[in-house]
């Protein structure tokens, strides 16, 4: 049984997917081929943005949005202490600082209600936890949400306090590309959108890919230099620091068969997941995901919660002596980790994040898991 099961999806995508591999070596332009630009404007028709620039990962999809915004040395980015850790990395790598804010228990996406008490503490000049990192509410320069394990964050609720405080929201949605709140795409849910497409997102490439979307021409043209070494007018002529940030044309070549049946895909990720729910909703110690109305979750994982972290463990060795593989996301919140500790926040800053990250785990998950493997894993986890 596979974790993600990225070799069924190659079978049946393999005609498409070699033919337009065999088109880039045929043509050999394999840095900004056709396939890129492409692959960018269809991108930007699903998301109903009015800018797609690709980029070389999800990674540098942060840093370059980060970037075109200006943020920089001194200033500092509101995001959650439970998400991998390129979210918080990226701040961090452009010189600013993170400044995390809990979780939501039932979506593990940024609380809406605890940023805006966050943001009214700093405003009023209280002492926080936060007072080591910032004391000014004018250093604040963004918020970057995360869209976790698929399901978009309430960017309603965020973008309305964020408009509130004049702040810049990034949308992190590595996992939730093909998501959704009321019909408006994940991607294009903030003022800038940027995604992933490693190899075991909902859209994923073959090696390392990611994708930036902007309704703003201005920050477009910005983000199209930043990927170039900060080009100008011509290859020759650099205007600002940038990066080495292009996707490669084999990789949009390889992705664009995929988002040809990326809204199939994410339909048949959501029949998994009720297979799931209505097998394991039952059944005691055991929480599983919850959706609000009007959501559709991308379903990168689905993350079950056990009653605490011994419960994790036997119920995980149960599964792999059966022969089922199980992941963590995350075990350990990036306040935790060794990386951040210059934050000076303690182990219990953020007691929803460190509450989940000792329970939660996740199952296999694909558009092509077959009923007959949920009903086993099911079972499995109702023995216990």
């Amino acid at each position: 049984m596979q974790f993600i099961d990225l070799k069924s999806q190659y079978a049946a995508l393999k005609d498409k997917i070699d033919k337009n591999i065999h088109n880039v070596l045929d043509h050999g332009q394999y840095v900004m081929g056709p396939e890129v630009y492409e692959l960018e404007k269809k991108l930007a028709e699903y998301t109903n943005a009015k800018h797609c620039i690709s980029c070389s990962s999800g990674s540098d999809a942060l840093i370059m949005a980060l970037m075109a915004h200006g943020i920089g040395e001194g200033d500092v980015v509101v995001t959650t202490p439970f998400t991998f850790i390129a979210t918080a990395e990226a701040i961090k790598l452009v010189g600013a600082k993170p400044l995390f804010v809990d979780i939501d228990i039932d979506t593990f996406n940024l609380s809406p209600r605890l940023l805006e008490e966050t943001l009214e503490a700093i405003a009023s000049n209280q002492v926080t936890i936060h007072s080591n990192i910032c004391n000014d509410i004018k250093d604040i320069k963004a918020i970057m949400t995360v869209d976790l394990f698929g399901l978009p964050a309430d960017a309603a609720a965020i973008n309305k306090i964020a408009h509130k405080y004049g702040l810049i929201v990034i949308e992190d949605s590595a996992q939730a590309f093909g998501g959704s709140v009321d019909g408006a795409m994940a991607s294009n849910l903030a003022d800038i959108g940027c995604t992933s497409f490693f190899p075991a997102k909902p859209l994923g490439c073959y090696g390392d890919g990611g994708a930036i979307f902007t309704n703003s021409d201005e920050i477009a043209a910005i983000l199209t230099s930043i990927r170039v070494h900060g080009q100008g007018l011509h290859k020759y002529e650099n205007i600002r620091i940038g990066l080495t940030g292009r996707l490669d044309t084999i990789q949009a070549a390889v992705l664009l068969p995929k988002l040809e049946v990326l809204d199939v895909e994410i339909k048949l990720r959501q029949k998994v997941a009720e297979l799931y729910t209505s097998k394991l909703s039952k059944i005691a110690g055991i929480t599983t995901p919850s959706t609000p109305d009007g959501y559709t979750s991308a379903w990168a994982q689905y993350t079950l919660m056990a009653k605490d972290d011994q419960h994790r463990t036997q119920i995980m060795e149960h599964l792999k002596n059966n022969d089922v593989p199980t992941a963590i996301y995350y075990p350990i919140p990036l306040h935790e980790q060794k990386v951040f500790s210059s934050l000076e926040y303690a182990p219990d800053a953020f007691e929803v994040s460190s509450n989940v990250a000792k329970r939660v785990f996740s199952l296999p998950m694909h558009p092509y898991l077959q009923a007959e493997d949920i009903d086993k894993i099911c079972k499995l986890i109702e023995t216990m």
